[in-house]
């Protein structure tokens, strides 16, 4: 088919390039804010520059900073597991980070999850619980999961804060937003991602998606994808690959399927880029770190059917395709949408800004490290002595005391090998020491060791994410697929557990410490 020329963007006036270009010495000079006073500028963030280059925010979402230098208020909410109790988190003053004390106090000694991620733009594009489309979700009524809200603990410019942590059938949306491009219009938008958590699954996108939750077409969406799925579209080497979920089509630049200049990334603070107007496109990736952006595509429309024009729908979606489909996985911290066309003077200058923001990983202390032999004891007043381990006449989980008196094989039944989490290489599985090539895995909430095929929910199950314990000693182990479910001792038999649910072992009594485990030396 033939493909016209590439438009161009408009044309700034010379106002607006006078004023970019200050917001750009702004970025640089990395201005911040904070509650102990740290200077913030004017126009210095995300959207102030975006404003500046005449392609406003309308959208803005972050769990970790204030995207306006001027905003001073909810950034998202959180839901405690124990009473149902809500509350938003919102920024430490005008143009602040997360007040991410509030949410330790709010949910310490329980679980929460994050319920909403508040738009900043003041158009009311909130993020919410995913609805069932074309794809059900697994909680009730098809809805999609929730985060659980401090399964990802990051610092920026030395605050404490929390991302999105999206484990397959997470995911948010919002079908009735405002503002939002529709049809060809043009639009930008970025989103900050952990470099180091993805997976095959579709898909884990952040951008323009139907309004109906299902697939009504080529063209009907277009989102940043990040992932290393080659069903669609792929770059060089293995992946993971920053890429745009155009709706029936995950492209890397031109063609389907392969383009050689779309590398693959693995910065753990990634930048995401996607922009696109009629018959104009763009990827642009860098280091959320250092450095600036790199572009990846910049050309026409893909040459297939059904992309140009485009038939944007104007919903907004984080963590799953447009369909609903939620096998993804991967961290979210910021992202904005714009109305118009970036410049890449624009994306060079928040590209600045979040260089200077600071974002570094924070792990849990006292986390297990891959490669390590360790055993994990209970913090339980009554089980101090006790460790999780298997047991001897079945496959089933429990605890049990141990001491350096204990038969060698009780030893070894309490002893595990940590690996990359089989089902997220982000989260840890932990390998019986003496039953090689078994895992700890839950199966119908029970804990049991089980030898694990290929399967995706099998090796899922066998995946915890280690986070800050609920009682402050040592971690507590979250399960990849059961986000509000965490390994618990009851009875002594081991479970996945929620705080307050529906089974014997979800019991609300002692959950914080039954839910807290110091990872030891190993016994054996």
């Amino acid at each position: 088919m033939s493909v016209t020329p590439a438009r161009r963007p408009r044309r700034a006036t010379p106002f607006a390039l006078l004023a970019l270009v200050l917001a750009m010495a702004t970025a640089l000079l990395g201005g911040r804010a904070s509650a102990e006073g740290d200077a913030v500028t004017a126009g210095s963030l995300p959207c102030d520059l975006y404003a500046a280059g005449g392609t406003p925010c309308v959208a803005a979402h972050s769990t970790t900073r204030a995207l306006y230098s001027a905003y001073n208020s909810r950034l998202y909410q959180v839901k405690r597991a124990s009473d149902g109790a809500t509350r938003d988190i919102g920024a430490l003053g005008a143009g602040g980070y997360a007040d991410a004390a509030a949410q330790d106090s709010f949910c310490a000694g329980t679980s929460c999850l994050i319920t909403v991620v508040y738009d900043q733009s003041g158009r009311g594009n909130h993020l919410t619980q995913a609805p069932p489309g074309g794809f059900q979700g697994p909680a009730a009524g098809g809805y999609d999961n929730l985060a659980e809200a401090s399964a990802a603990p990051v610092t920026v410019g030395g605050h404490k804060a929390y991302g999105v942590f999206i484990a397959p059938g997470t995911g948010y949306r919002n079908n009735n937003t405002n503002g939002i491009a529709t049809g060809d219009q043009p639009e930008g938008m970025y989103a900050i991602l952990d470099g180091s958590h993805y997976n095959g699954g579709c898909c884990f996108d952040y951008g323009n998606a139907e309004t109906n939750s299902r697939d009504n077409g080529n063209g009907t969406m277009e989102t940043i994808y990040f992932g290393n799925s080659k069903s669609w579209g792929y770059g060089t080497g293995n992946g993971p690959w920053v890429m745009a979920d155009l709706e029936n089509g995950l492209f890397s630049g031109a063609n389907r399927g392969y383009n050689a200049n779309d590398p693959s990334v693995s910065h753990r603070f990634l930048t995401a880029v996607v922009k696109g107007g009629p018959n104009h496109w763009a990827i642009r990736a860098g280091n959320a770190q250092s450095g600036g952006l790199s572009t990846y595509y910049d050309g026409p429309r893909p040459n297939a059917s059904g992309y140009n024009p485009m038939k944007k729908e104007g919903a907004i979606i984080l963590g799953i395709g447009g369909d609903n489909s939620n096998g993804s996985a991967g961290t979210f911290y910021e992202g904005v949408m714009t109305s118009g066309y970036p410049s890449d003077a624009t994306e060079n200058a928040v590209q600045a800004n979040i260089n200077a923001a600071g974002y570094a990983a924070s792990p849990p202390a006292g986390a297990p490290a891959v490669g390590s032999r360790v055993s994990l004891r209970a913090t339980t007043s009554c089980c101090t002595s006790d460790y999780l381990r298997h047991n001897t006449a079945d496959t089933n989980a429990a605890i049990g005391a141990v001491s350096s008196s204990s038969p060698s094989a009780d030893k070894a039944a309490a002893t595990w090998i940590v690996r990359a989490g089989l089902g997220d290489a982000s989260c840890v599985s932990f390998e019986s020491a003496d039953k090689p090539g078994q895992y700890l895995r839950h199966y119908d909430f029970r804990l049991r060791v089980d030898t694990i095929d290929s399967g995706a929910l099998s090796r899922l199950d066998a995946t915890f994410c280690p986070q800050p314990s609920h009682n402050g000693q040592g971690v507590s182990l979250r399960s990849a697929n059961y986000p509000g479910d965490f390994v618990r001792h009851y009875e002594y038999g081991a479970y996945v557990a929620s705080h307050g649910g529906s089974h014997a072992w979800d019991s609300a009594t002692a959950w914080a410490d039954d839910t807290s485990w110091v990872v030891t030396s190993p016994w054996a």
